[in-house]
């Protein structure tokens, strides 16, 4: 299933992606795609329905972010050994991990601003893997399973903010705007391999970043039994896992985001974003 949640900010509803591409209304059956409803039941009780007997609401309406109510909002570092290699970084021993702001999150297409005092914000695409149930201390082989879905996250970043503003790298991911996440939540049943799966990012046209979830350096199941191991996981936690290399701080020149431009980036069977970029 394709999941999505469609409406103004604060006010979406949530909804289901027909086959013919339609948006269905799934208001009145569910309150939200939180919690409960992204557990194995919850997300049988979806696929039982009929989407053509659920209200079509408007193909033109704004996207939200695919989950609400995110608890957690974590992402895995230097995670893809071409793009620590672009970034002059070995590659961990172990998954680097930090934490964005859940206020960073928007919809896939809302617009990004660009912070103030701003001088390096940069770009990131990056599978996420939204969590469906509780999880603590799961084994890499059992890891999967506690997976609900995934989607496509720009883990935007302020270069200047994280590298060089002191303390964690948390300053320079947590800006407004930061997160977007969706369309869609595909959920698990429709990946069959998260570690195949090709990646891009555009800005202006231009590709910057062409990859592969191949090239993680560790896997989803591995992220996700690692983190289980330090806290426990909750329905909706978003957990982000990293980027292949074309970020702007690998440019020579480096390149950074500044308002005008336009991002676009995708991640195969899991939809586009277009992001328009302003100042904040």
């Amino acid at each position: 299933m394709k999941l999505l949640r469609v409406g103004p900010v604060g006010a979406e509803k949530p909804a289901i992606l027909d086959a013919e591409g339609t948006i269905r209304d799934l208001s009145g059956v569910i309150g939200d795609l939180a919690g409960d409803v992204l557990g194995d039941a919850g997300l049988d009780h979806l696929r039982g329905l009929d989407p053509a007997t659920l209200p079509v609401l408007d193909g033109e309406a704004r996207i939200g972010p695919c989950v609400g109510q995110v608890g957690k909002f974590i992402c895995i570092g230097l995670n893809y050994a071409d793009h620590a290699a672009e970034s002059g970084m070995a590659l961990p021993e172990e998954p680097v991990i930090f934490f964005k702001a859940t206020s960073a999150i928007c919809g896939p297409n809302d617009t990004v601003e660009i912070p103030r005092n701003s001088v390096k914000s940069d770009w990131e695409v990056e599978l996420g893997a939204v969590i469906g149930k509780h999880t603590k201390y799961v084994s890499k082989e059992d890891a999967l399973d506690h997976v609900a879905g995934y989607c496509v996250v720009n883990d935007l970043s302020e270069r200047d903010f994280q590298l060089h503003r002191s303390g964690q790298w948390v300053k320079g991911k947590s800006c407004d705007t930061f997160g977007p996440i969706g369309p869609w939540l595909v959920t698990r049943d429709e990946v069959a391999d998260p570690q195949n799966l090709a990646m891009y990012l555009e800005v202006n046209g231009h590709r910057y970043q062409d990859g592969s979830t191949k090239t993680m350096h560790f896997d989803v199941a591995t992220v996700i039994s690692h983190l289980s191991q330090f806290m426990s996981l909750q329905p909706g936690d978003v957990i982000s896992t990293g980027t292949p290399p074309g970020v702007g701080m690998g440019q020579y020149p480096a390149t950074y985001l500044k308002a005008g431009d336009k991002m676009k980036l995708g991640i195969q069977g899991l939809g586009v974003q277009v992001q328009d970029v302003v100042a904040g």
